[in-house]
């Protein structure tokens, strides 16, 4: 496990770490930089494709091509210079591979874990998640000194490296899954039943809506959300019709959580309580997610080098979010993934009112002038708390996401609810560009530590949702 996080980390660190600060010095304005951002929707789509990853399994081969293709992307970016459109083209082929990689090791490992595990499982896989993201800091670092092109070439090396030793990992298991639905009759028992066909077709229009705040088709095609609205409601009327017309059928919704199409889609909405819980997880690390895009900025804005900012990550960041990952892992086993969610959503929301004093007293600087010691303190005091806080918060979060998934769907649910959860940190990366060039980083640093007050509303709905899962014996057959 803590090879692979690392495997599924390290892109992410590149993407929100070292990229932002490779634009900014390259005299990118914040609102391009946070548009940028929007590329991430990756992340949140993926439970697209899961359901491919489920039915093909062989997760290794999923992880070596994806790292591979990462390495390419690295290596195109050593090569080119400037910000045009193959620039925008090939990081969404980076971020679509993130994805995948992700999608492949969250799936091997929740097959391979059994519940008395996920504590230390999760404080090992923050960990070296974190390490990932952190090791993008000796990117930044090397670039101070091979320029950004040998940075770049470094960062393929370790994805092909990566990819390589993902291969090596243990076989997957074999999971004796329910026999499903063809896709056809799937598809044709979900046109029969108007209400499981009304969800799904309002799954499509969210689903593109996504896909249009980075595609920004409805910007070109005139009329495109009345003509897509106006579309779905026909389709949805054929349904009606045909419902009422043909003689009676045997369709059911319990037994289109069978499909392999929306199966896991329709399995999770049967769930009681779902609703709460999915805005939960939504805005639960709102608080993180909408400073994290623009730290960077702020540091290079505050006169830090690039080596500057990486040097302080890695030495420091890396023990620090270890060191959280592995707390917040222990806190989960002792007082219970519920009890751990109360404490960890406070805690990973105090470093955003440091960052905040920061802002408001350190002054803007050109990259490279002198920073008094106690300006740098001060940073390097955020740095340190947004990792060991980002540990423990993310340790709880994903135990509690863990907690409530069916291994015999592993990579589609938790691709699903991951998802949920990654929508927020991409529409929260969009308009923390926003918010910072036009409230200033103090007030949007302020602004965000306030974020974690709604998701405690919905609390009792996730420990209902808890005990539900605890009482699903059947989901960890294999």
């Amino acid at each position: 496990m803590a090879i692979l996080y690392f495997a599924s980390g390290f892109p992410l660190g590149i993407f929100y770490d070292l990229l932002p600060v490779y634009f900014r010095q390259q005299g990118i304005e914040l609102r391009q930089i946070g548009l940028l951002s929007l590329l991430g929707l990756a992340w949140t789509l993926k439970f697209l494709w899961a359901l491919a990853i489920d039915h093909y399994r062989r997760h290794r081969k999923w992880m070596f091509i994806a790292n591979l293709i990462m390495a390419s992307v690295m290596l195109y970016l050593a090569v080119h210079h400037g910000f045009d459109a193959s620039v925008w083209l090939v990081i969404g082929i980076f971020t679509l591979s993130s994805a995948t990689n992700d999608i492949a090791i969250d799936g091997y490992t929740l097959e391979h874990l059994k519940k008395n595990e996920m504590g230390l499982a999760n404080g090992v896989r923050i960990g070296f998640y974190r390490v990932g993201m952190l090791a993008a800091g000796v990117v930044l670092i090397l670039s101070a000194f091979i320029s950004w092109s040998g940075a770049y070439i470094t960062a393929a090396l370790i994805f092909g490296a990566s990819g390589f030793i993902c291969l090596g990992a243990p076989k997957e298991k074999i999971y004796a899954h329910t026999p499903s639905l063809t896709l056809l009759a799937e598809l044709q028992e979900l046109f029969l039943l108007p209400r499981a066909f009304a969800t799904v077709l309002i799954f499509a229009l969210g689903t593109l809506w996504l896909i249009n705040s980075g595609a920004h088709w409805s910007a070109t095609i005139p009329y495109f959300w009345t003509k897509s609205v106006i579309t779905a409601l026909l389709i949805f009327l054929a349904s009606l019709i045909a419902r009422a017309w043909l003689p009676p059928i045997s369709a059911s919704e319990r037994k289109l959580t069978q499909g392999p199409l929306f199966g896991a889609l329709m399995e999770l909405l049967r769930r009681p309580h779902i609703i709460p819980v999915i805005i939960f997880i939504l805005i639960f690390k709102l608080p993180d997610t909408a400073i994290g895009f623009m730290i960077k900025p702020f540091w290079v804005d505050s006169g830090f080098t690039a080596g500057e900012i990486g040097f302080i990550s890695v030495n420091l960041g890396i023990a620090f979010s270890v060191a959280g990952g592995l707390a917040g892992g222990w806190i989960t086993d002792k007082i219970g993934i519920f009890r751990s969610l109360w404490i960890s959503g406070l805690l990973q929301a105090l470093p955003n009112l440091v960052y905040a004093l920061a802002a408001s007293v350190v002054p803007k600087a050109a990259m490279g002038a002198p920073i008094l010691f106690k300006y740098k303190l001060l940073i390097y005091s955020a740095s340190v708390a947004e990792s060991f806080a980002g540990g423990l918060g993310t340790a709880a979060f994903l135990a509690f996401l863990m907690a409530i998934i069916n291994k015999k769907r592993a990579a589609t649910e938790f691709a699903l609810l991951s998802s949920v959860f990654a929508l927020s940190r991409s529409l929260a990366g969009w308009a923390s560009g926003f918010g910072a060039q036009n409230l200033g980083y103090a007030s949007y640093f302020l602004l965000t530590f306030f974020l974690l007050l709604p998701a405690y509303l919905f609390l009792p709905w996730v420990k209902k949702m808890l005990h539900y899962a605890a009482a699903r014996k059947d989901w960890d057959q294999t």
